[in-house]
């Protein structure tokens, strides 16, 4: 059963989700991100290059030839056909459709109220389907 993790009071999700990425890199995972549009993953592709000039975060878009190789998935689509199903990073705002194929699936909150009211209802979706969750107050 895929354990959630809730990372609410985010001030830049983009920043958090690229801290992520590094930590779940470290540990040897291959993550997903999934994005609200393609402007988001844009931002999201520039921050993972330059971030951290100590990290290298190799990543490509789903749809890449070399997607099967690349330990970091970029994606804006539910339904597009991913190599590997470890772990789901949530930036969309939405239940990802799919996210029962994952290990793992963290959902980054913001301070945002529209953002908090989603997140809510997705934390009482999980909830009442019986997942594992845990909930982390950004600092």
């Amino acid at each position: 059963m895929t354990r959630i993790d809730f990372h609410s009071n985010v001030p830049n999700k983009l920043a958090y989700a690229c801290r992520l990425v590094r930590k779940a890199r470290a540990a040897d995972c291959k993550i997903v991100l999934l994005g609200r549009n393609r402007s988001e993953l844009s931002q999201l592709d520039q921050l993972l290059w330059t971030f951290s000039e100590q990290d290298f975060l190799p990543h490509v878009h789903a749809n890449d030839p070399l997607a099967a190789q690349t330990p970091v998935i970029l994606t804006d689509s539910d339904s597009v056909e991913l190599p590997h199903h470890h772990v789901l990073i949530n930036l969309s705002g939405n239940t990802p459709e799919h996210f029962a194929r994952f290990e793992r699936m963290f959902e980054i909150i913001s301070s945002d109220d529209t953002d908090k009211a989603a997140g809510r209802d997705r934390y009482r979706f999980y909830k009442e389907r019986g997942y594992p969750l845990s909930h982390f107050v950004a600092d």
